[in-house]
């Protein structure tokens, strides 16, 4: 008689090689019309089954061996709430997480076979994916990020101070000598970093790739002249991914000095190309947009700091635009810190990634955003900088005031007394949870 479950296919952690194993996690919603009958490890090892070697029925050359070397194991179900004796009355559905091991032989050490076999049929599925976690055996066959954080402070030779970035506003339609005089402008109040909006063409014929990253980086190098302060310029490469790699080279040709990508639509290999081609010896960064259409959902898809941070770093982001609590895109505060955490937490001999958290951010909330972060972080504004009343020179400089008050623990308010630019900020946009308890020096 054949039994229920195959016990191969069910393994302690303990028993496995873990350098041989990549680790999923995931949140499973189990519904029915009785939840008392619902078999939590049929349906994890109908899982683990379905992302190896199994399908739907026992196919001949399914092996004890083949499933012994490369099946999925379930080595971890964990009900939650944890019932153990009986289960509520009404309950309409039961909640678990679920922990798969898959050989990485199956996978090998590419992006699109890993989301393939973490999340591939299965997404489907009423199911989230929250974690991976990767042995250095594992991640030894990825470079990550070139520069990583002090790799971009020692670039722009900012020892301390959170940077500052700025996308050019409008998105795209604008000229080469237009986006000239808008980075031009944000250069000289302060911003560290212009980059294009995701939504710029990599090389429209309003606004040729050459032509743009030498206007771009001309304004870099004049306002380096005023003020002493060096400057950055990620030109968007996003395009087929057959293409990007010769962008680069034009781009870099044109005098580019940092580059950026759409992660999300050009996909994490495009990034990782960029990333360890050794003819690139400039900083890259990622931005997020179409990320929120795979993470947003809360039993689908992949959580956002798994998306946003462990795998665009992995890939090889020096700094990666992140959604942040306080702008216009929604996101819980406990995902966007973790995020920040994830791009910059010990990682096997991954480098760590500066976050740079955008999306509606502004003046007010730049004490909040330090505190909770820390000062390795990207303050990236595009509104509250070309938007500010007296334009993109007082924005900006009102950003590094922000910042410069936070650093001294001063509260914003108070610090913005004898400053216009900052005092206008407030005033339009208000100040976060902290600008009256924020200290730095505690």
């Amino acid at each position: 008689m054949k039994q229920k479950y195959n016990p191969m296919m069910f393994q302690c952690s303990e028993s496995l090689d873990m350098s041989k194993h990549i680790v999923a996690t995931y949140y499973m919603r189990g519904k029915g019309t009785n939840p008392m009958e619902l078999d939590l490890a049929k349906f994890a090892e109908s899982i683990a089954a379905e992302q190896a070697t199994g399908t739907w029925i026992d196919v001949p050359f399914e092996t004890d061996d083949i499933v012994e070397r490369h099946a999925a194991k379930v080595i971890g179900i964990y009900e939650t709430p944890a019932y153990d004796r009986e289960l509520p009355d009404g309950i309409q559905y039961r909640d678990m997480i679920v922990r798969l091991a898959f050989p990485w032989e199956n996978i090998g050490t590419n992006f699109p076979m890993i989301f393939t076999t973490a999340i591939g049929n299965i997404s489907a599925a009423r199911l989230k994916l929250l974690d991976l976690e990767f042995p250095k055996e594992y991640t030894d066959h990825f470079q990550g990020p070139k520069f990583g954080i002090q790799g971009v402070r020692d670039i722009l030779d900012i020892p301390e101070r959170p940077l500052t970035c700025a996308m050019i506003k409008p998105d795209t339609g604008w000229t080469p000598e237009q986006g000239g005089i808008m980075a031009y402008d944000a250069y000289l109040g302060g911003i560290d970093v212009i980059k294009d909006d995701e939504l710029l063409v990599a090389d429209p014929a309003w606004c040729p790739i050459e032509k743009r990253v030498q206007a771009i980086t001309d304004a870099g190098k004049r306002a380096f002249e005023q003020t002493g302060e060096k400057k950055l310029y990620t030109v968007n490469l996003t395009e087929d991914s057959f293409k990007i790699k010769d962008l680069a080279y034009r781009a870099i040709d044109a005098g580019a000095n940092a580059l950026m990508i759409n992660t999300y639509t050009a996909g994490f290999s495009a990034l990782r190309q960029l990333a360890e081609d050794p003819n690139i010896q400039i900083p890259v960064m990622s931005h997020p947009d179409y990320a929120a259409a795979q993470s947003y959902s809360p039993d689908t898809g992949v959580a956002v700091a798994l998306l946003w941070g462990k795998l665009a770093r992995l890939a090889g982001a020096d700094m990666a635009i992140t959604t942040n609590y306080y702008g216009k895109i929604p996101v819980l505060r406990d995902s966007y810190l973790r995020t920040c955490r994830d791009l910059k937490m010990k990682f096997h001999n991954i480098k760590d990634c500066l976050p740079a958290p955008s999306g509606g951010m502004y003046q007010g909330v730049v004490p909040d955003t330090i505190y909770e972060v820390g000062t390795d972080v990207m303050i990236a504004a595009g509104g509250a900088v070309h938007g500010h009343r007296n334009g993109a020179t007082a924005g900006a400089r009102a950003l590094r005031q922000s910042i410069d008050g936070a650093m001294a623990g001063i509260p914003l308010r108070e610090y913005a007394k004898d400053k216009p630019d900052l005092q206008i900020a407030l005033d339009d946009w208000g100040c976060g949870e902290k600008e009256d308890l924020f200290d730095m020096k505690k």
